[in-house]
């Protein structure tokens, strides 16, 4: 996938518009890695998104992260990938999920627009959905929670 002067422009407006330290980006044949001055150095290995198939994220339990908890806690779950949250397909398209909804692992929620490419976000958690935390069309940083299911 090639990408036009215009595309890395955008790239580059989005991080600069938001708190966004380090991109990286990799594709068939591309490679791109953007990162702030004022970015701290990484400890973990950066996150490889297969741009051919749908991502999901790992389900947390919290907004820092983790594995769900057996407490009852509510389970988190975070955007794959830095784009354009989406709750339906299209705007003429019912919402994929809707609060009190039940939900299994590969239960499509979302989708995460990134430069055109559309990433599926499954529920990676069976449950009901708690809690809806992005608004829709709006741009989310990797990791942001998009959603709460409680796994009850």
């Amino acid at each position: 996938m090639a990408l036009s002067d215009d595309d890395i422009r955008e790239i580059l407006r989005i991080v600069d518009e938001t708190q966004l330290s380090e991109l990286r980006i990799e594709t068939n044949g591309f490679s791109l890695h953007v990162r702030t001055a004022d970015a701290p150095p990484r400890s973990d290995p950066p996150r490889r998104v297969d741009s051919a198939a749908p991502t999901a994220p790992a389900p947390t339990a919290e907004r820092g992260g983790g594995a769900p908890r057996e407490n009852g806690e509510l389970v988190t779950v975070s955007a794959p990938v830095l784009g354009t949250f989406y709750r339906a397909e299209s705007p003429a398209k019912e919402p994929f999920v809707e609060l009190g909804d039940r939900v299994e692992p590969d239960t499509i929620v979302a989708i995460v627009e990134v430069m055109k490419m559309m990433n599926s976000v499954a529920a990676g958690v069976s449950g009901t959905v708690a809690g809806i935390l992005a608004e829709n069309a709006q741009l989310v940083e990797y990791g942001q929670p998009l959603f709460e299911i409680d796994p009850a």
